[in-house]
């Protein structure tokens, strides 16, 4: 009996572990960053003169959207 309850807790374990990492229910969730916060965001040029534009300048020429993630660590 022993060796089917230590089965049938691994299987049960195995199934939650799989169940918890395919879902978000335990993260925090994130506030939208709204549109007047990205356009006074400062974009710095990774080209040799370093200069510094506002994010709305950027797309109201070109139409470009810049994307620039901050991971952790």
């Amino acid at each position: 009996m022993g060796v089917w309850s230590l089965g049938l807790g691994a299987v049960g374990a195995a199934i939650v572990g799989i169940f918890f990492a395919n879902t978000d229910l335990c993260l925090s969730k994130v506030a939208q960053a709204s549109m007047d916060y990205l356009e006074d965001a400062d974009l710095q040029s990774t080209a040799e003169d370093g200069g510094v534009i506002k994010a709305k300048s950027l797309w109201e020429a070109s139409g470009a959207v810049v994307m620039a993630v901050r991971r952790p660590g």
